[in-house]
């Protein structure tokens, strides 16, 4: 990883109301790690320059960078971002970041995601990386959102479902009729239900607000998950 490299949007697809998904060329790039990070630096007319981190959804060889940012209504670079970068537009990119809170195809462990929000940024990452590698790990995902029209690559997660992936999804304002969870926030009781057991030593990658992932990492321990084994990835306001 070496300074910053400037990207050109080719894409942009809305996922929510508030959430957009960019995919930028970089030459350069070195490709990334699923479940990695950038730096996005933008910099205004009169020089006034804002940096913000943002995880990286794709995951691979190649000069490609795909985000996917939730608009904050007190945020300085998420609403540009989301409301008006064009396609063509450049952006500065630092990375990629982290080498913690990654997945390796080679690894053959059960992998449990779970997402608050945008949260699953990261891990979109990693399923990506799991079905195109073709690997025969398990993966679980616990997905926590308001409701269904907040869910970030709702398609993609469904496709995914029916072939690499299982899934579980809690809506916590509004559930789709006869949805099998009421809506309500994540509770232990639901996640123990849901999650791989301690038995299987799976390893737990937490992405999402601060609060969500002190308390799902919180429970998981209390369940009887070796806390080495969960790995968790936070975030604030952008």
């Amino acid at each position: 990883m070496s300074g910053w490299k400037v990207g050109t949007v080719t894409t942009t697809s809305t996922q929510t109301a508030s959430a957009r998904a960019i995919s930028l060329e970089v030459p350069g790039w070195p490709g990334n790690l699923a479940g990695q990070h950038v730096d996005v630096r933008l910099t205004a007319p009169d020089g006034y320059t804002a940096v913000r981190s943002y995880s990286i959804a794709s995951a691979g060889p190649g000069e490609t960078v795909e985000l996917a940012v939730d608009r904050l209504p007190d945020g300085e670079v998420s609403p540009y971002l989301v409301d008006d970068l064009q396609d063509g537009d450049q952006v500065e990119l630092r990375g990629p970041l982290g080498g913690w809170f990654v997945w390796r195809p080679e690894q053959a462990e059960h992998v449990q995601l779970i997402g608050g929000g945008s949260g699953i940024v990261p891990l979109m990452a990693m399923m990506r990386s799991h079905a195109a590698s073709g690997s025969t790990a398990p993966f679980r995902l616990l997905y926590s959102v308001r409701t269904p029209d907040d869910v970030i690559y709702r398609d993609e997660i469904a496709a995914l479902d029916d072939s690499s992936l299982d899934t579980m999804l809690v809506y916590t304002r509004m559930a789709p009729v006869g949805w099998p969870v009421p809506p309500g926030r994540l509770s232990k009781a639901i996640l123990a239900e849901s999650v791989f057991p301690a038995s299987e030593a799976p390893l737990i990658f937490v992405c999402g607000p601060t609060g969500f992932v002190e308390a799902v990492a919180t429970w998981l321990v209390e369940l009887g998950h070796e806390p080495s084994r969960i790995k968790t990835e936070r975030f604030g306001g952008k």
